[in-house]
């Protein structure tokens, strides 16, 4: 038994909202409690499940600092070159693929 309440996909009470939805309004759980979860029915597999958090207890988001927004300029950065030819992509590179599409299907390119 779960010791959280349960509610059925779209009837959740007024006043929580899920991760995303704080998130929309510029809020953040600020370290609070999961009060409440949703749950919606799946006909093969289990129900998705959704974390509810009190709106009324939510924190502002804290805003992206100087540093911070250098750290992710470098960080997508470093995502478009290319491992294997070195070059910049000019597209954050697939993680599914691990390298640009020109190494990773030589074969097109030269057709």
């Amino acid at each position: 038994m779960s010791a959280i309440p349960v509610y059925p996909w779209r009837l959740a009470p007024e006043g929580l909202a899920t991760f995303r939805q704080l998130r929309a309004q510029g809020l953040r759980p600020g370290g609070q409690d999961v009060v409440a979860q949703l749950e919606r029915p799946r006909r093969r597999r289990g129900p998705l499940v959704a974390f509810l958090y009190r709106v009324d207890l939510a924190l502002p988001v804290r805003p992206m600092t100087p540093a911070k927004w250098a750290a992710l300029g470098r960080a997508n950065a470093a995502r478009r070159v290319c491992p294997e030819c070195g070059r910049d992509a000019g597209y954050r590179i697939p993680s599914t693929l691990g390298m640009c599409t020109p190494c990773a299907y030589p074969e097109q390119e030269a057709a």
